[in-house]
């Protein structure tokens, strides 16, 4: 599964993949789960394929990882690699986001 190395995570993609309700869901669910979580269980209201739409585009962005254990894929967000480089950011986007 690709995603950017810490240096190649661009803002603009960032700031795009923040954009949309449902990935918003998405990124407060992992924010509280740090060890991560497996694809299918944050409750979206949307269909399977549009789930994986939405977790493609937040880990191209460089908003969250996915790796592979056993049979399942568990999404982390990549909260070090944000703060590192847009101090702030996600912190303002979570408070506002509740």
């Amino acid at each position: 599964m690709p995603q950017p190395e810490r240096a190649d995570i661009r803002i603009a993609a960032v700031l795009q993949a923040l954009g949309d309700p449902v990935r918003l869901i998405i990124v407060r669910a992992l924010a509280e789960a740090p060890g991560g979580v497996p694809r299918g269980e944050i409750p979206l209201p949307v269909t399977k394929s549009t789930r994986t739409h939405h977790l493609r585009t937040l880990r191209e962005a460089g908003v969250i990882a996915m790796r592979v254990e056993g049979t399942k894929r568990i999404s982390t967000l990549r909260r070090d690699d944000l703060d590192a480089l847009y101090p702030g950011l996600l912190a303002g986007v979570l408070a506002a986001a509740r």
